[in-house]
Order: C-alpha cells, then structure tokens, then sequence
C-alpha cells in the first residue's frame, strides 16, 4: 500500500496514464495526493477531470488556481483566455456533475504531518490554521451564494494577511495563498508579478518557503512549474512538485512514504519553448 503526490496536471491526462501504470497505481491498495491545477493548458483536461473523479476514495485533491478559474468561467460570469483549454469541459454532457464534484474539493489536505495545498503555506499560519481557512472557502463555494462569491474572487487585493480581514477580502485572499503564491516578503505581503525562478525574486521578497515556520510540518506543493522540482536553500520541509509537463518538462510522483520520485516525459516537449506558470 503505497500514497503518491502528483504534481500539476494541467490536462497532461496521457502522460498521468502513462505514470499511474509505471507506478502499478491500484485503487483498492494505493492513494493518490493531486496537488490541483488538474486541467488547462493541456489537451486532456476533460479527460484528467474524469479519470480524477473516477478514483472516488482513492484520490485526495485540492483546488489549484487554474481549478477556480474553471468554476469561475462557468459559474461566476468569468470569460475564457486565450490559452484556455476549457471548451471540451464546458460542453461536456458530465459538466455540471463535473464542475459540482470540482467545487466541493479542499484547499488542503492534512495526514501524518504533511499538509499539501497547490502554492503553499503562509510562515505565519499554522497548520491548524490552514485547514480552518481552507473550510472558509470550502464554506462559501458550498452555500447559495457561491456563484457571487465566484464571481467577485479574482483580484490582488488584500495582499497581506490580517486576523481581522472579513468577508470577501478575507476569502479572496485565503485563496490567493493557497493557489497563487510564491514570494513574499517578510510581512507576509504577496507579490503577483514573478512567475519565474528563484532568481526572478522582487527586491525584498523571497520564495514562502525560505522563511522559518515555527512546527516541522511536511509541506507538498505545485504551481511552480521553473522550480522544475528543485527547492535549495529552504527553511523548512518542502517537496514541490510541480516539473512542467505541459510546458515540455516531466509529470512527478512523490512517494511519501520513501520519499522517491518517479517521472514521465511531456509527452508533447517539442511544442513548448519556454517555463510559464
């Protein structure tokens, strides 16, 4: 009995087929961590979401950002990008089972002293912490109101977090760290603009993970595909992974058990040219 993370997939869904077999991944033995950001950008988003949703128990997933730019297109008057790969999902005859299942998932997911979220873990907030957060959100996307809450989501404001912060500030922003950040600075305040590697730091920030935390918690996390897996110089425990597969790199596993990593090729690397987020 084994339990794997995996990190985005980004609707890579042949290259997720292709790992789970090299895994020998059994349902009825084996759990699966998705640190979210399951479709977009990729081909097979329709496909991951139902593959994912098909493992019922035997996956644990919480939302990535591009998760909720999905629910926001289709239930809170949200447009499409450009570079969306959503149509398949949106037209599908299981959307609404689809986007209800995708609505009801965590923010985070807690065992054994590991927490994984799809970005991270503010320093100043406990693990406690987190999964109370987490159920405000969970909290909102499940009443009547979710479709105004979906709808007034999107936005860089607040950027730094206050135990006083209500309503939708205060949502908003659980939000945005749980799924968008990576460096902050030493007050905690996110910054939005650099998406690439450690070295593309704004001047006075720095990765979340580099700042001390006051417990060992294990900490999973995705999103930041030009980390391409690797985190030097940490502060605390941290596993990212996230290694680009639709930008042309690697899909990952994690063994949390034995902590050994497995891989599979992009299985489309000649049509991407550069990192993105």
């Amino acid at each position: 009995m084994s339990t794997y993370a995996i990190g985005d997939l980004h609707g890579c869904h042949g290259e997720f087929v292709t790992l789970l077999e090299k895994l020998s991944f059994n349902p009825a033995r084996d759990t699966l961590w998705l640190v979210g950001d399951l479709i977009n950008r990729g081909p097979g988003s329709l496909e991951c979401l139902r593959e994912v949703r098909a493992l019922g128990g035997a996956a644990r997933t919480v939302l990535g950002n591009h998760d909720f730019h999905l629910l926001v297109v289709a239930r809170g008057g949200g447009k499409l990008k450009k570079s969306d790969t959503l149509n398949d999902i949106l037209g599908a005859p299981d959307r609404d089972a689809l986007l209800d299942w995708l609505q009801g998932l965590p923010l985070s997911v807690f065992e054994n002293d590991t927490l994984m979220t799809h970005a991270g873990l503010l320093p100043q907030w406990s693990v406690a912490q987190a999964e109370v957060f987490g159920r405000e959100v969970q909290a909102a996307l499940a009443s009547e109101a979710s479709g105004a809450f979906l709808t007034q989501l999107f936005g860089n404001q607040p950027d730094t977090w206050r135990d006083d912060l209500d309503g939708m500030d205060r949502l908003r922003l659980i939000v945005n760290v749980f799924t968008r950040m990576r460096f902050i600075d030493a007050h905690g305040r996110l910054d939005f603009a650099a998406k690439e590697g450690l070295d593309s730091a704004p001047v006075g920030y720095l990765p979340w993970f580099q700042y001390p935390r006051r417990d060992n918690a294990r900490l999973l996390f995705g999103h930041w595909a030009a980390l391409e897996g690797q985190t030097p110089q940490t502060r605390v425990r941290v596993e990212a992974l996230d290694t680009g597969c639709v930008w042309g790199g690697r899909l990952t596993a994690f063994n949390l058990d034995s902590g050994e990593r497995t891989s599979v090729d992009s299985q489309w690397r000649e049509r991407q040219q550069g990192r993105k987020p």
